[in-house]
């Protein structure tokens, strides 16, 4: 019996990270390919699409060399990508200008004119998201206002996946995850809000129909193979955005389950069967791969990257051959006490997305005395990202969903002292699968073998999921965390009006 492989592509914000899968989960090879993003004005975010199809023609290529499979063994080509960004593309798909991405935050205008017609509660309600220049809706709508000539010539407004699979296909169209990222889909009717596009003003035609994950939506053209190396033919799946791919590869499928992420930014995300209001709008909704189920998240913005700039800070001058500074701060930061002795980190480097929703956001370390060592900075930069996810954690807690134990991927998940704190902040267990990087591409994947019938159905994410060791919370710590808690949320909203006034001094030296 020939055995068949999924070929799924992550294209993600520095490049594409391709894998290739056995129909059981195992993973057969993996490669990376690298491209650059445009910063040319602040708050612009730009990348040239035809790098995303240079990432997936030579990942393809390497991988099918390096693995010797077959091009016709490979049952499907499947995405997970990015989501939140617009490629404009002509009626031949090709992109009539650089695509703005995820981090563009140029149209706060545009998403300003959306709130003062609608109301920023009602826009919640509609698409399960705040109203944000983050999102594609408000992009579009820049380029409406500001390229005109674009926007009429555009024949659809695509994202990042989208644009990938009409190169392969010569197919036009998205699926239910994607636009659920974008401002302007009713979340719960699952089809293109009506309200927004006329507050809008957007053309419907020119948004791409929208397809479930695991729909087959076209086959590898004879072009497209002799450009990436697949045979002709090759069924290619929708697959999905990047959160919801994930939370697939996680397993997380049945009501309930949750999974925590963290990168350089970190999310916690859980699956469900309808979407989840919070009434204070800390978190928002994606619509999961199985199009039946939702995917409530909250996303943090300085978590891993706020341990790394403390290991720029405090541990530059320590790396040694046989310790990484990442090894060192780990073993500095257990050398240190719960609680850090008394000392708090807010991690606010980037402003903050959830649960706050405050560019504006500071970071701060409180209670700093001269006997603190960096090992208790170190410690209470762990413990510091945790309470911000903590609060996250409590918001879904709230809306009644019992959470028992918690997946953990990323980075961060390699850090054994990181996994307890976790597990004693949050008093659940932590369970840390073997791969503990793959989630996205496992979900696109997941997606293309139930697309092509290759995987009975999503519950397979159940058995592709390997639990390799679990932290159970300490009882003990408890009281020392719940204190530190209440006092990490009191700090935060003390510092709110010195932070704005930090923002509106800032403005002033500018203007100077």
């Amino acid at each position: 019996m020939t055995t068949s492989y999924l070929l799924a592509h992550d294209i993600g914000t520095t490049g594409n990270k391709a894998t290739l899968y056995d129909q059981n989960g195992g993973m057969v090879a993996r490669t990376f390919f690298e491209y650059k993003t445009n910063y040319s004005r602040g708050g612009w975010a730009e990348q040239n699409p035809n790098d995303w199809w240079e990432a997936v023609c030579v990942s393809t290529q390497k991988l099918i060399q390096s693995s010797k499979v077959s091009p016709k063994q490979i049952a499907s080509v499947s995405f997970s990508a990015q989501m939140q960004g617009v490629v404009s593309v002509d009626k031949n798909g090709s992109p009539l200008r650089d695509a703005i991405i995820w981090a563009d935050m140029r149209a706060e205008s545009e998403a300003k004119t959306l709130e003062e017609k609608l109301g920023f509660k009602e826009i919640y309600q509609i698409t399960g998201h705040r109203i944000s220049s983050s999102y594609s809706g408000a992009k579009i709508v820049w380029i409406k206002n500001n390229q005109p000539e674009i926007y009429q010539k555009t024949d659809k407004h695509l994202h990042v996946k989208d644009y990938l699979i009409h190169k392969l296909t010569n197919k036009f169209g998205t699926d239910y995850s994607d636009a659920s990222g974008m401002n302007l889909l009713d979340i719960s009717s699952k089809k293109w809000s009506s309200s927004i596009l006329e507050a809008w003003e957007i053309d419907e035609a020119k948004l791409p129909e929208i397809y479930p994950s695991s729909h087959v939506i076209g086959e590898v053209t004879v072009q497209a193979a002799n450009q990436t190396g697949l045979a002709p033919g090759t069924p290619v799946v929708m697959g999905g955005g990047d959160g919801s791919c994930a939370a697939m590869g996680a397993g997380v499928i049945d009501e309930g389950d949750v999974f925590n992420y963290i990168g350089s930014s970190s999310w916690i995300a859980l699956s469900s069967s309808k979407p989840i209001f919070d009434k204070q709008m800390m978190t928002f909704n994606f619509i999961h791969l199985d199009e039946t189920k939702y995917v409530p998240c909250g996303t943090m913005q300085a978590a891993g990257a706020s341990f790394q700039w403390v290991r720029e800070q405090f541990f530059q001058d320590a790396r040694n051959e046989s310790e990484s500074a990442y090894d060192l701060m780990n073993r500095e930061a257990e050398e240190s006490i719960a609680g850090g002795h008394k000392l708090l980190y807010l991690p606010y480097l980037m402003g903050e997305r959830s649960p706050w929703w405050n560019p504006n956001a500071r970071g701060a370390f409180i209670g700093l005395n001269i006997k603190h060592s960096r090992g208790d900075i170190a410690r209470a930069t762990l413990e510091g990202i945790t309470m911000n996810l903590r609060v996250i954690l409590e918001a879904f807690k709230k809306t009644g969903h019992p959470i028992n134990d918690m997946w953990l991927f990323g980075g961060g998940a390699k850090s054994a002292l990181w996994r307890q704190i976790l597990a004693d902040h949050y008093g659940v267990t932590i369970r840390v699968p073997r791969l503990l990087d793959e989630t996205t591409s496992m979900g696109a994947a997941i997606a293309g073998g139930v697309g092509v019938g290759l995987l009975k159905d999503f519950s397979v994410a159940k058995k592709w999921i390997q639990e390799d060791q679990r932290y159970l919370p300490d009882i003990k710590k408890q009281p020392i965390y719940d204190n530190m808690f209440e006092l990490f949320k009191d700090s935060y909203q003390q510092l709110v009006p010195i932070n704005q006034r930090l923002a509106d001094l800032k403005d002033e030296m500018e203007e100077i």
